[in-house]
């Protein structure tokens, strides 16, 4: 009987440790290599293995997190080349959501595709990282976005929250400076990894991590409560992208911000008030003229 005991003790134990304990991610990862024809796919199995053990068992801050508190996100890697081996040219699709409070929809917070990701993976080998060491370009991009997508996670829920994180993203690009990779540099391009976490540092996009808080804490985590005034609260947080778009009109990283947002506006909108259609359409054929056909079905219903 004591023994018995002593087991429901430790099972006991064992699962609250799990639940204080938890990891910050819940990621899942994705490997295609359909256009790798030829090759031992076995390799692409262990990538997976290794890559999803890496961004889920890696605590990545110091705050403690409950399972039911993981952010849900996933990646996906399109492999495009094997050039040998070992060695692969691959792009790499970033997503992350957050859930709404008191509903069961989620809201995507990122979705972004990164063309620029060359690595070496050697299938029996861990994958090793360090904090401000640049050990290989595989965990040095994988640890930059698992940083973005837990800042973006923190922006939504406090006014510029995530800045920690992303100074931490900002700090694996600096230890990259030195890599022949791509994608790390700022003569390379405005729409790389530079200059997404340089940018969301700089104080000319405080505005638009104003707007992320705003539109998720106080629009859409208030519309179960009350739809029109949670609606009215993002079309008040969308109007400060103006400022950002002023700025630069085109940018990349209002890009970014309407990879994520553009449909989700469509829908929450098309339901409301003619006023807020004209205002909203407005602003967003302005600002994100890119996907102008997209919002014309605010005022003309889907």
């Amino acid at each position: 009987m004591k023994s018995l005991v002593k087991i429901i003790l430790v099972v006991i134990a064992f699962i609250i440790y799990s639940r204080v304990n938890a990891q910050e991610l819940m990621c899942n990862v994705q490997i295609n290599a359909s256009q790798i024809q030829g090759s031992d796919k076995s390799i692409f199995e262990a990538m997976q293995r290794s890559i999803s053990e890496f961004m889920n068992s890696k605590k990545w801050t110091n705050n403690v997190y409950q399972n039911t508190e993981r952010i849900e996100c996933t990646v996906l890697i399109n492999i495009t080349e094997q050039v040998s081996t070992n060695e692969f040219k691959a792009t790499i699709q970033v997503q992350s959501r957050r859930p709404v409070y008191n509903t069961s929809y989620p809201t995507t917070t990122l979705n972004h595709l990164d063309k620029e990701m060359d690595f070496k993976f050697n299938e029996f080998d861990p994958l090793e990282y360090s904090e401000g060491n640049f050990i290989s370009n595989l965990t040095s991009v994988l640890a930059y976005y698992a940083n973005i997508i837990i800042g973006l996670d923190y922006d939504s829920f406090s006014k510029k929250g995530g800045t920690k994180y992303f100074q931490n993203a900002k700090a694996i690009v600096t230890s990259a400076q030195g890599a022949q990779q791509s994608g790390w540099k700022a003569f390379e391009g405005e729409r790389n990894r530079y200059w997404f976490a340089e940018n969301m540092l700089h104080q000319n996009y405080a505005a638009l991590r104003d707007c992320f808080y705003e539109y998720h804490r106080l629009g859409f985590d208030m519309m179960a409560k009350n739809v029109v005034v949670g609606r009215a609260s993002v079309l008040k947080s969308l109007k400060q992208l103006e400022q950002v778009y002023n700025r630069k009109p085109g940018g990349f990283q209002l890009q970014i911000f309407f990879n994520s947002k553009s449909n989700e506006i469509v829908d929450l909108f098309v339901e409301g008030l003619s006023k807020e259609k004209a205002e909203i359409t407005n602003l967003l054929n302005k600002i994100d003229p890119t996907n102008i056909s997209k919002y014309e079905k605010i005022t003309k219903g889907k």
